[in-house]
């Protein structure tokens, strides 16, 4: 997997590159510090995926993400930031964005961008807790009969969406904590997905 890590931060970007490197199915191609050398860098090089920050100078990631996916749709752009603002998580989803991920939680950074490799997208939990404010309306559903999704299940989806854990669940739907988690299995295995995680990307990308 070829990783191309831009951020404005030189010793983050350093650090960044000796913890990608530890693992033999990575290696970092490159790197950069703002979003004018992220899209250059994009175009001559054409990594896997582009790890990048949000906030930097000259251009910010977010404007370095829409020029690249409005050249490469197919690019994969992962944003690695200190930063939860509204805005920079609702234009992430809005261009089209792999996934969004905070920088403390740098133990999850390899398996994001494994899964990432993957076709899938990928949250920080600090972002799922977001989502349904962030998206303002109410949905139905859209295509989950298709997967044979239960009326019970669909409704531990939606709780998922909403951040709760598996107690809250249990609790709010008077199950056991047992039958919440056979429950998420079963989901699981529906949706062909691998955490709570994507069930809640994966309703916010396919309900309305």
């Amino acid at each position: 997997m070829k990783v191309l890590l831009i951020d404005d931060d030189k010793l983050v970007c350093s650090s960044l590159k000796i913890i990608l490197s530890s693992d033999p199915e990575i290696t970092v191609v490159g790197t950069g510090y703002n979003g004018r050398e992220g899209v250059a860098l994009y175009h001559e090089l054409k990594p896997d995926i582009l790890l990048m920050d949000i906030r930097m100078e000259l251009m910010s990631g977010l404007e370095a993400g829409e020029l690249i996916l409005g050249k490469y749709p197919n690019a994969r752009i992962l944003y690695l930031t200190t930063f939860l603002d509204d805005d920079y998580i609702i234009n992430a989803l809005r261009i089209g964005a792999k996934g969004y991920m905070m920088k403390q939680n740098y133990e999850s950074i390899i398996p994001a961008l494994k899964a990432v490799a993957m076709g899938q997208n990928v949250y920080d939990n600090e972002i799922i807790t977001k989502l349904p404010r962030l998206m303002g309306k109410p949905y139905e559903t859209k295509g989950l009969e298709d997967f044979g999704i239960t009326d019970k299940e669909f409704e531990i989806i939606t709780k998922i969406a909403d951040g709760m854990s598996n107690k809250e669940i249990s609790e709010l739907l008077f199950l056991s904590e047992g039958t919440v988690r056979n429950n998420i299995s079963t989901i699981l295995e529906k949706l062909i997905l691998r955490d709570r995680t994507q069930i809640a990307v994966y309703y916010y990308k396919n309900v309305k």
